[in-house]
């Protein structure tokens, strides 16, 4: 887990991916109005990982002041921690004991209880979105929602770079409530 913590290669590669899903955004305009959209980038502190991503890439329409949020493989919604790290702790705790909890504790320094509320989310929350009920049916075998995130991480082989780049481009949609009805973490 530390060797990917520090993977540059990913860092740059998920930056690059943001980079063209707020170009995307930014080509169009106002959902609500027409009008075209500016540049309204906000502040994020993530923790997780060594990186230098200050902004969350956003926009704003020049008329009615909407904002257009884009789609993100950095970042799961409102967490404070950086979306591949959200995903994977939360696949290391597949079955989570006392022991593995204090063993991602302690080499993370992520708090166990936030280690418990993200289990608990992929197992409750995820699987209930429309997001999830509309995208099941893409993973044949069915994947098993008891299991969450872990068959994710196994059906996208994010054990590898390229899958964790795919796995985080399928989970995109839920990191922004400027999608298409899709309620953000």
């Amino acid at each position: 887990m530390e060797k990917l913590l520090k993977d540059g290669r990913l860092c740059k590669l998920l930056e690059e991916v943001d980079w063209d899903l707020a170009q995307a955004v930014r080509a169009g305009k106002c959902r609500h109005c027409g009008a075209k959209l500016h540049c309204g980038d906000f502040t994020r502190k993530p923790r997780g990982m060594v990186v230098s991503w200050d902004k969350r890439h956003s926009f704003d329409c020049s008329r009615c002041r909407k904002r257009h949020t884009p789609p993100s493989v950095r970042f799961l919604g409102r967490k404070v921690y950086v979306g591949i790290v959200v995903v994977l702790v939360a696949a290391m705790m597949h079955g989570p004991n006392a022991r593995r909890i204090a063993t991602l504790h302690e080499a993370l320094g992520i708090d166990k209880r936030t280690l418990k509320r993200w289990r608990q989310w992929w197992l409750d929350v995820f699987v209930q979105t429309p997001f999830w009920k509309a995208n099941r049916a893409r993973f044949m075998p069915v994947l098993n929602e008891a299991g969450m995130p872990y068959c994710l991480v196994e059906s996208f082989n994010a054990e590898g770079r390229e899958g964790r780049i795919k796995l985080m481009e399928f989970l995109s949609p839920i990191t922004t409530t400027s999608g298409k009805g899709v309620v953000a973490m």
